[in-house]
C-alpha cells in the first residue's frame, strides 16, 4: 500500500508529494520548496520516515513544479524524469523567472525520459503514466490502480481545470485529456492535484463546471 505525504509549498502554493510504501523506498513527485526552510522541512520528513529516494518525476516543467529539482539532485542524487516534449520549458525558465522577482536554481537535466504510457515501478509498488497534455504540452499525470488514486498535476483541480494561457498550453487538448484520458478512471478515485484541495473523478464529473 502506498502512502502519500503532501506538502504545500512556494509563493503559488504547489503541492509537493512523497509517495513511499512498506520498503521505504519512496518517489518524489514536483518538489516545488523554494527556501531553506521549505527545504529543511522536506528533508527532515524523509530523514525522520527513514525513507529511501529512488525517483524524481515532474507531471510537467512549469517553474513552481521543478523550485526543488536542484535540492532533489544535491540531497539524494535524483535526476528528474517527465516527457521529453517539457524539456524546452523547463529549459525556458531562467529567461523568464528572475523577471518574476522569483529566485530560481538551475535544475539538471533528465537522462531517462518518460514514455506516453507504461509503469513505473518502486519498492513493492507501481505508477502508470498517463499521457494528459493541455495544461503543458506532454503532461504527464500518475495513477496508483492497487491504491486508487491519481497524483494529477496542473490538468483537473476540485471544481476546475488546469490553465491553457501559457505558452504549450491548449484548452480543446486540456478538455479532451481530462474526458478520454482521466474520466476513464474509477469514479472513487481520489485526485491529488498540484495545487488546492483533494478531489475524486466521479464528483469532477458530476460538478465540473468546465466539463459540462
Amino acid at each position: 500500500m502506498i502512502s502519500i505525504q503532501q506538502f504545500t509549498f512556494n509563493p503559488v502554493r504547489e503541492n509537493t508529494y512523497i509517495l513511499f510504501d512498506e520498503t521505504k523506498e519512496c518517489v518524489i513527485i514536483d518538489p516545488g520548496m523554494y527556501d531553506g526552510e521549505e527545504q529543511t522541512a522536506f528533508a527532515n520528513f524523509i530523514k525522520e520516515k527513514g525513507l529511501k529516494p529512488v525517483l524524481l518525476l515532474n507531471t510537467h516543467c512549469h517553474y513552481d513544479h521543478v523550485f526543488g529539482n536542484k535540492f532533489v539532485y544535491d540531497t539524494w542524487g535524483l535526476k528528474p524524469q517527465f516527457h521529453k516534449g517539457e524539456l524546452y520549458v523547463l529549459q525556458a525558465i531562467p529567461g523568464y523567472v528572475p523577471q518574476m522577482g522569483l529566485r530560481y536554481e538551475m535544475s539538471p537535466e533528465p537522462e531517462v525520459f518518460l514514455p506516453e504510457s507504461g509503469k513505473i515501478s518502486f519498492g513493492n509498488s507501481q505508477l502508470e503514466i498517463i499521457f494528459a497534455p493541455g495544461h503543458s504540452p506532454a503532461h504527464l499525470c500518475f495513477y496508483a490502480a492497487a491504491d486508487n488514486f491519481l497524483i494529477g498535476g496542473d490538468v483537473l483541480f476540485y471544481y476546475s481545470i488546469g490553465r491553457t494561457d501559457l505558452p504549450g498550453g491548449n484548452h480543446l487538448q486540456l478538455i479532451n485529456s481530462i474526458k478520454n484520458n482521466l474520466f476513464i478512471l474509477p469514479d472513487d478515485c481520489v485526485v491529488y492535484p498540484g495545487h488546492g484541495q483533494s478531489t475524486s473523478i466521479g464528483f469532477e464529473k458530476a460538478h465540473n463546471p468546465y466539463l459540462g
